[in-house]
């Protein structure tokens, strides 16, 4: 378990990456790994993209990979083109949602009130959402970085949020896919900043998971999983190899 007691959560995030014959391989390598290696504390979970959720699900069944979305619409349905509803990525197997990634925040201009709005929706459908936050490198030069996140997060969170239907996830925008990760110290001054912040804010803050996200690889991860208040990671590219994410959730204690 994580220094505060609470079970890691290793999510890996595969981003418009994808095609059937992958998530045969990937999600079969994950599986199998997974029954062989029965005692990994982690909690396992992939995000494809929404076009594999349902091959995703019934590949997982009976085993201890969990399946997850990369985002979804606060409508519940309606004349929204193109988007797809936390009801129905819950219907296609999903059981958390990823919401307000830096690639979200940027690509589609989502400001926080609406991955909050999100969030609900998410909670609505009996999802739990992984809320993003992180600063980008001019924000972290300026010393904006606590400030930064802090904004984020309380903008970011549901109302009617609890610890166990909630998970935070802290990823410098800077150290998104450049092989690039803030020291152990800073990593560990956000996450105590975040704790404390949910601790304000929630009676059962201390049970909020925070994960950690930004060129997480299975070199680096024993490391920055062993930091205080590191209750996890959120993966990227090398979720995308079964051998390096199931080295990353083998790391998680």
């Amino acid at each position: 378990m994580t220094t505060s007691g609470l079970r890691p959560l290793v999510a890996g995030n595969w981003k418009m990456n994808g095609s059937r014959s992958m998530v045969q391989n990937l999600v079969g390598d994950l599986v199998s790994k997974s029954r062989a290696n029965p005692f990994v504390v982690a909690e396992v979970l992939i995000c494809p993209p929404a076009t594999y959720l349902t091959a995703a699900t019934e590949m997982t069944e009976g085993s201890d990979i969990l399946v997850g979305a990369q985002d979804c619409h606060e409508a519940t349905s309606g004349a929204h083109t193109g988007d797809i509803s936390a009801g129905m990525l819950a219907d296609c197997g999903a059981r958390y949602v990823i919401l307000g990634h830096s690639e979200r925040r940027v690509d589609h201009g989502e400001p926080s009130e609406k991955v909050a709005a999100k969030a609900v929706a998410a909670l609505k459908a009996e999802l739990i959402p992984i809320i993003c936050v992180g600063e980008t490198l001019a924000e972290r030069d300026a010393g904006k970085t606590l400030s930064v996140v802090e904004a984020q997060l309380e903008a970011s969170l549901p109302a009617d949020a609890i610890a166990d239907r909630l998970v935070i996830a802290y990823e410098p925008v800077w150290a998104i896919g450049t092989g690039r990760t803030p020291s152990s110290a800073d990593v560990e001054a956000v996450h105590a900043h975040l704790r404390r912040l949910l601790g304000a804010w929630f009676e059962d803050g201390h049970q909020v998971r925070l994960l950690y996200g930004g060129s997480v690889k299975p070199q680096n991860a024993a490391e920055l999983l062993s930091l205080p208040e590191v209750n996890g990671a959120l993966v990227g590219g090398a979720s995308l190899k079964a051998d390096d994410f199931w080295a990353i959730a083998a790391a998680a204690r």
